[in-house]
């Protein structure tokens, strides 16, 4: 295994690369596993949330790669930093990074106290010439708000941009910036913008940087205000129909303000989260067809425009999760059991108006594997006849279940009858969502003593072999919305 030619050593390692545990061990092995290791370790450092250590460990190695020259220049400026004498690092780690996270270098930067608040743009600049060169190649970057540094005015930065495949940024990017890159990027797959300001008219640099795009393949659209800005919106909407036959996830933050949609034939997935507070004209969304539509997800948008969506899909929806609170959506669920035969992952909400709709959602969507149920906030559903039906009609493959809504006695006891019929099958992959604000002293029961009988019955099943995984997800905050198993860790801790 020692004398392994390299090259399939690296393919090897490749399959590692979100494994850092064992990717540190094979740094240890010889000096050609360390050569070979060394690049995928780096290679994504930029994707990972750090500890403060890590952070001020990862900084060091970092001004390590300054030049005597550079040294010798901050010296001059009356900064000195450096407490050991120069030595070259045994690789150029820099050179590894393909994912640029600019707001990771600026607090990095600005959380070292030993650096005079004065100092800070000589450093940054230093900093970033490190990053922005020829021997550079990115295929990810971040650029934080407020971020003015001309990137690609930077001397190699269209040989270290020209490949860039992924950009993050907002409203409060300077825009000159996005125009820079505009000349440079062609190739960006994905793009995500987020819009922080109400009153922002100027989006001249992020409509010229999408219209340069060759093969935008992602686009995220996420919104943090309620307040419209109906021409700014609709810039960007108008920018992206001339990339409509590239386009195939979007994700969008607003009511659409054109017939964007009706642009976007080719989409995959499509994401609509709007504002709970915002009246809103929903015409543009009337009699879209997405023929190749596989996934969709939606927050707030009215029942009646998500069932005219879902009959104008050709039956490839494998995920749906919608997530409005309403007395009509009886006619979306049957939407769903009648045009969506390939459903693998279902979460919706369920009531009693229409929990007997419930039953055929489970006998017509066979290939269903995982279901998320939320239940109206003001009142409980009758959870005997949905868990009656959740053990009687389950296809056998669906054994993977989250349920949100208000703890109580009832729930409690009817969660028993639904482990007792469900004796025989597949064992269960449970989760449960207690939203903080259900929380209350239900039945004289506090939150804490329901919350321990609760497990404790969990836990009784699990001995038997009717449960095999369960965990409680508050705010769906750990896992991914049709996540039961944790793939990776969403972090990277080094250090203490």
């Amino acid at each position: 295994m020692l004398g392994i030619n390299k090259d399939v050593l690296f393919l090897i390692l490749e399959e590692l690369k979100d494994d850092r545990k064992s990717l540190f061990s094979c740094l240890l092995v010889n000096r050609i596993w360390c050569e070979t290791t060394a690049p995928i370790l780096w290679k994504t450092l930029g994707r990972y949330t750090l500890t403060e250590s890590a952070k001020s460990l990862l900084f060091d190695v970092i001004l390590s790669h300054l030049s005597y020259e550079s040294r010798r220049n901050l010296k001059n400026q009356g900064i000195d930093i450096f407490t050991e004498e120069y030595k070259r690092p045994l690789f150029n780690y820099i050179s590894f990074w393909r994912y640029l996270d600019l707001f990771l270098l600026e607090s990095m930067i600005v959380s070292k106290k030993y650096i005079e608040k004065s100092d800070i743009p000589i450093i940054r600049n230093e900093v970033l010439n490190l990053f922005v060169n020829v021997n550079t190649k990115f295929i990810y970057i971040d650029i934080p708000e407020h971020f003015y540094y001309q990137l690609h005015n930077i001397s190699g930065s269209e040989q270290c941009f020209s490949k860039l495949e992924c950009l993050h940024c907002d409203d409060k990017t300077n825009q000159n910036i996005l125009k820079g890159l505009a000349i440079i990027c062609k190739s960006i797959r994905k793009l995500k913008f987020y819009i922080m300001q109400y009153d922002n008219s100027d989006n001249s640099g992020i409509v010229k940087l999408i219209e340069a795009q060759k093969n935008l393949n992602e686009v995220y659209f996420v919104c943090f205000t309620n307040k419209r800005n109906e021409s700014y919106r609709r810039t960007l909407e108008e920018t992206l129909i001339m990339n409509a036959n590239t386009i195939k996830y979007l994700r969008i933050g607003w009511n659409p303000t054109t017939r964007i949609l009706s642009h976007l034939v080719n989409l995959i997935s499509l994401d609509i989260s709007v504002s709970l507070s915002i009246a809103a004209n929903w015409n543009n969304l009337e009699n879209v067809s997405l023929p190749f539509l596989k996934i969709l997800r939606a927050q707030w948008v009215p029942a009646r425009i998500l069932t005219s969506i879902i009959k104008n899909t050709k039956g490839h929806l494998t995920e749906i999760s919608i997530l409005y609170e309403g007395d009509d959506n009886k006619r979306l669920i049957q939407a769903i059991y009648q045009n969506c035969p390939n459903l693998i992952y279902l979460k919706l909400l369920f009531n009693n108006n229409n929990i007997l709709e419930l039953e055929k959602v489970l006998t017509k969507c066979q290939y269903l594997s995982g279901l998320v149920i939320f239940t109206d906030e003001l009142s409980e559903p009758d959870w005997d006849d949905l868990f009656e039906i959740l053990a009687k009609s389950s296809p056998i493959g669906l054994f993977r279940f989250k349920f949100s809504s208000i703890w109580s006695l009832k729930l409690l006891e009817s969660l028993k009858s639904l482990f007792d019929n469900w004796e025989g099958r597949h064992p269960m992959l449970l989760q449960t969502i207690p939203i903080e604000k259900y929380y209350t002293n239900i039945e004289q029961e506090s939150q804490l003593q329901l919350q321990k009988k609760i497990e404790d019955l969990i836990k009784k099943y699990k001995m038997k072999g009717i449960i095999k995984k369960y965990d409680t997800d508050l705010n769906e905050a750990i896992f991914e919305e049709f996540e039961w198993i944790q793939k990776k860790s969403v972090a990277y801790l080094m250090g203490n």
